[in-house]
């Protein structure tokens, strides 16, 4: 595996500026993923780093190398997109072999054979492996798609929202898969997704992109505890951050506009009056979605609350975070 490192890189589409001076280093091992709404420049990125498609200026270096004009194979990346991306004639045994029949990995059949079964393994389609890849449900071809770059041993894994299309229980199953497999190997990985629980579970580290510019990097915990900008406080956290005017309780610096609430910055019990607007119960918690001072609120509290709609709850800031006119953290 390979450190990656993004140098000011630059593309358009046209008039479209997808990435802008992106700077970023992606440290060798680490579970990187990039976070962000469509047209974040989130795929862009990857893409720059693939080499399926040409920086505008800028460089990409893989393992200290420069490899601006390399093919994807010269770079010797693995890439899983959204799509299945099988080739539908063959079966999925043949599939899981196909990358490791390059002329360049110069791979023996035994350690093809090998690596085809532990991959199957783990992604439980080893009774599988005999099907055309036409006779699966989607579940099952896109953990074929991901087994194909398993198998590899690249210098980086770029994957495009490998799990959107899977149901739940699946994604989750292939969540604490992918972050296990990850963790045992040491493998570097490029991730990107538009879903925080993906990057909260699996990410070492979080860019999170806006408008083709690169917000924070960070670790999980350092953008949610620390964002720089209400943008990149709103990326990472369920409930959403409540995003106030900063006036809305006493205390509030004179340069402040918003004031930032996450559930745990909300104190029940003291402080002003809220009422409640409606009950969530979610089993291991209950959201309360609270009204206050005409502006709605949604906070977190304990499971097996008697609270319901109507009542009386005092609430108070605490440790809360203020924004600028811009969006932009006041420290």
């Amino acid at each position: 595996m390979a450190k990656v490192i993004l140098e000011k890189v630059s593309k358009k589409f046209g008039d479209t500026i997808a990435l802008h001076d992106v700077s970023m280093t992606i440290p060798d091992g680490s579970f990187v993923v990039l976070l962000g709404p469509t047209g974040a420049g989130k795929t862009t990125t990857l893409r720059m780093v693939s080499g399926l498609d040409e920086l505008d200026s800028g460089n990409v270096f893989i393992g200290g190398q420069p490899v601006r004009g390399l093919t994807p194979a010269q770079r010797n990346v693995a890439v899983v997109f959204q799509q299945y991306s099988l080739y539908p004639h063959l079966s999925v045994r043949e599939n899981l072999a196909f990358p490791l029949k390059s002329p360049l990995l110069k791979t023996s059949a035994a350690e093809i054979a090998r690596k085809v079964s532990e991959v199957a393994e783990v992604l439980q389609i080893s009774h599988k492996l005999d099907n055309k890849a036409t006779a699966l449900s989607g579940g099952e071809m896109q953990r074929v798609s991901i087994g194909r770059a398993l198998v590899r041993n690249p210098n980086i894994y770029l994957m495009d929202e490998p799990l959107s299309s899977l149901d739940a229980k699946l994604r989750s199953d292939l969540r604490v898969e992918l972050k296990r497999i990850q963790a045992n190997t040491g493998a570097t990985l490029l991730y990107v997704t538009h879903d925080q629980i993906e990057a909260m579970t699996m990410a070492t580290h979080v860019g999170v992109l806006d408008k083709g510019k690169l917000v924070q990097f960070g670790s999980p915990k350092e953008i949610y505890e620390n964002p720089v900008s209400i943008y990149a406080a709103s990326r990472l956290g369920q409930p959403r951050i409540n995003v106030l005017p900063a006036d809305i309780f006493n205390g509030a610096p004179k340069n402040a506009s918003s004031i930032g609430l996450r559930p745990e910055q909300i104190q029940q019990g003291k402080g002003e009056e809220s009422v409640v607007k409606s009950v969530e119960r979610l089993g291991d918690q209950t959201r309360l979605h609270l009204f206050f001072k005409s502006h709605d609120i949604v906070t977190v509290t304990d499971a097996h609350t008697s609270l319901r709609v109507g009542d009386i709850v005092k609430i108070q800031p605490v440790s809360p975070f203020y924004f600028d006119a811009d969006g932009a953290r006041l420290t």
